[in-house]
């Protein structure tokens, strides 16, 4: 699945291409637990990976997250992972890419790889009509007010995973039981409300040409997003 340009441009660098796995509907737990185990046991000539997928409802907590920002969970399970950031949530609809990339072969910083990944749906949404952007200062996704996109990454070993949740089809219910990313208030949004886009699988073939092209060439410029 990996793209041809993204194989000649990895080819040329003398890495590995890219391989790319659309695994549907996968619980939280067990896929974040393989991505550890990925990271953990790649060699410097493994192929990076990008997991395309979705997840059952959960919410999920970063590291230094405030649970305070779980306002009411209700029936949907609470997570505290490794990546980044506050509180954030999945659900059936929302396609989440994770980045599993050797960092110090691709030559990506960790604001480099977030650049990456958020200019990726910047890209696409343009590819729709949508004119959306990146904040600096608000790591994500966002179409005037809203947000579209949120993105989060944990590095260990010189390689990341997790990556970035693109809301497609989902329900957006659920963002009102938590401070969407700590933020209170935070309205998000959803292609489906802004193109002709209503499927996962429709955004997912749309979106990971501008990932292969965004992670596999030099990405060092700043976001261009305003605060």
């Amino acid at each position: 699945m990996s793209s041809p340009a993204a194989c000649a441009r990895a080819a040329s660098s003398g890495a590995p291409a890219p391989h790319v796995r659309w695994l549907g509907v996968q619980e939280y737990e067990p896929t974040w637990r393989a991505m550890q185990r990925f990271t953990d046991t790649r060699a410097p000539d493994t192929p990076d990976e990008l997991w395309l997928l979705e997840h059952p409802p959960v919410f999920t907590l970063g590291m230094n997250a405030d649970p305070a920002h779980v306002l009411a969970a209700g029936d949907i399970p609470v997570v505290r992972i490794d990546r980044g950031g506050q509180v954030t949530y999945h659900g059936p609809g929302q396609l989440v890419a994770y980045a599993l990339v050797d960092l110090r072969r691709a030559r990506l910083g960790v604001r480099d790889l977030v650049t990456a990944l958020e200019r990726a749906v910047t890209g696409y949404a343009a590819d729709l009509g949508i004119t959306a952007e990146c904040r600096r200062s608000a790591p994500g996704v966002y179409v005037g007010a809203r947000k579209l996109a949120s993105v989060g990454i944990r590095v260990r070993r010189g390689a990341s995973y997790h990556g970035i949740a693109l809301n497609v089809c989902n329900d957006l219910g659920p963002f009102q039981r938590i401070d969407p990313c700590g933020y209170p208030g935070l309205e998000m949004t959803r292609l489906k409300d802004l193109a002709a886009v209503d499927t996962v699988d429709l955004a997912a073939e749309g979106l990971l040409p501008h990932l292969l092209r965004r992670l596999y060439r030099a990405a060092h410029a700043g976001c261009s997003g305003g605060d």
